[in-house]
């Protein structure tokens, strides 16, 4: 099986072409490397992968040019690629290109596909607004950019399975957090500050907010399982997280116990399109997948504590 991943050099989706890869499938990736945030992380990722046998084509999903290169018989299509978050830094141009753009281009290509078995679309909990506590079936009402342009890529996706063009599905993910996480995401940012002595930046009322906080394993065998069990999910909005729910000041006091050290916080001005709770609601995942994640918070913080102090040690503060 062939499959082709889209911000492969990533957090998710790093994560996700190594375990494809461990399991026998052929998999080529696409990553523009922007600067969002640090690109040296991206390339550190992109080489671990590389090393392992994993092609990785550089380039912008807006751009044809990118499209010519690539082969015409993948299985699999996991398009994780985004301009993600609700930074002030990032214009709704950036959104609108990199999100909807670049999701309707990559169709284009995935509609030339002689073999295509479906088009997997990774999609947001932020979609659902400032109270993710619905199944698919509650309607959308982002708040952000970012979420309003995930729900335009996620129709896109839907469309073209309504319209017979192409099989595929959409995936709302949970607050994933664990090894290669974002540096501008929380615990990341977190465990930066508690490891070099520095202030911890959170928004005002933030400590209070719930969420449904996935560790990223988690995340990658619900998307594999979606791979095993395609033939089930065709045109399908799922719920992919951890049914727990824990407040962010829960998982600061978890890092803190983990360092053995308290952290000081920076209190900032509060964010409006900050979600206020999100809840994964799974049962179309167990029913159509048998979806069941496993880690606990506080052993998939140990486990990017390890990840992030290993990282520094070989490469430096990133």
């Amino acid at each position: 099986m062939k499959v082709l991943i889209t911000g492969v050099a990533g957090f998710i989706g790093s994560h996700m072409a190594e375990c494809l890869h461990s399991k026998g499938f052929q998999v080529e990736g696409i990553d523009d490397f922007n600067t969002y945030y640090s690109s040296k992380l991206k390339h550190i990722n992109a080489e671990e992968l590389k090393f392992s046998g994993i092609k990785i084509w550089e380039g912008d999903l807006t751009q044809a040019s990118l499209y010519h290169k690539l082969a015409k018989d993948f299985d699999f299509i996991i398009h994780f690629a985004a301009q993600p978050g609700i930074a002030a830094t990032s214009s709704f141009e950036s959104y609108l290109q990199k999100n909807v753009v670049a999701t309707q281009r990559l169709l284009q290509f995935a509609k030339q596909q002689t073999h295509l078995k479906q088009f997997i679309n990774i999609a947001t909990s932020s979609i659902y607004g400032k109270f993710a506590t619905q199944s698919e079936d509650a309607a959308p009402a982002p708040t952000s950019h970012y979420g309003v342009t995930k729900l335009a890529a996620e129709q896109l996706v839907l469309a073209e399975h309504r319209l017979g063009n192409l099989k595929a599905c959409s995936l709302r993910l949970y607050s994933v957090y664990g090894p290669r996480e974002r540096p501008d995401k929380l615990y990341t940012k977190l465990m930066a500050a508690g490891v070099h002595d520095e202030k911890f930046p959170l928004f005002e009322g933030s400590k209070l907010h719930r969420r449904s906080f996935t560790y990223v394993s988690d995340i990658v065998d619900g998307i594999f399982l979606c791979i095993e069990e395609h033939s089930q999910t065709y045109g399908e909005i799922i719920n992919l997280g951890s049914p727990e729910q824990r407040t962010t000041e829960e998982g600061i006091l978890t890092v803190e116990k983990l360092l053995n050290k308290p952290i000081e916080i920076k209190v900032l001005p509060p964010r409006n399109a900050d979600q206020q709770e999100t809840v994964a609601k799974i049962n179309k995942a167990k029913i159509l997948l048998g979806y069941q994640p496993k880690t606990s918070l506080e052993i998939g913080l140990q486990k990017q504590l390890n990840w992030y102090k290993d990282l520094i040690k070989k490469h430096g503060r990133i």
